[in-house]
């Protein structure tokens, strides 16, 4: 039998896969409780409310986002290795699942609404240090690092604010390019 902390941790990752099919921002509790097969009793028995079961999604969320950052096979260069993170953010799958969350999450925190405000922070600190230590692994220098991640973090958002309406377009694909030119250029590795 789970104890509460397991059974909690096991309802947020289902928590965690039905909002990334059904998005934030109409989330109710009663159909997601239905879709998890538990009751909207039980999920406020294990989360201290809807804030509190929004913020271990978005946590949970945001752990994917890293382990699948930290998976990614390894670039031989900067600039290679922002072509391959878009690549791996904009194919549909759970990278780009999870940044669509965090979009989402950010337009909310932007407006100072907790739990987002304060959980969206947590997690960019989170994320951009795995994004740097990824580049550092690409062959940027740990000094450089924060602010090519900075500037990487900042403009693929952008970009997948885009991505809805411009998937596959060349100015999409070129902004791509220009992006992991200028990032490379930070790290060092070439002009931007």
């Amino acid at each position: 039998m789970a104890t509460d902390g397991e059974r909690r941790r096991q309802l947020a990752e289902a928590a965690t896969d039905y909002v990334l099919d059904h998005g934030l921002i109409e989330l109710s509790l009663r159909p997601l409780a239905a879709a998890l097969g538990t009751s909207d009793r039980m999920l406020l028995y294990h989360f201290d409310g809807k804030d509190d079961l929004v913020a271990a999604v978005l946590h949970t969320s945001n752990e994917r986002s890293i382990a699948h950052l930290r998976s990614l096979p390894a670039a031989p260069s900067v600039r290679e290795a922002v072509l391959v993170l878009w690549r791996a953010s904009s194919d549909g799958g759970q990278l780009e699942r999870c940044q669509r969350l965090y979009v989402e999450a950010a337009a909310l925190g932007l407006f100072g609404r907790e739990p987002w405000a304060g959980v969206v922070r947590d997690a960019n600190r989170a994320w951009l240090q795995a994004l740097a230590d990824w580049l550092v692994s690409a062959g940027c220098s740990a000094e450089l690092a924060p602010r090519a991640a900075n500037l990487l973090d900042a403009a693929l958002m952008g970009l997948h604010l885009d991505l809805p309406l411009e998937r596959g377009t060349d100015a999409l694909d070129g902004s791509v390019v220009d992006l992991a030119g200028a990032v490379a250029a930070i790290a060092g590795q070439g002009s931007a």
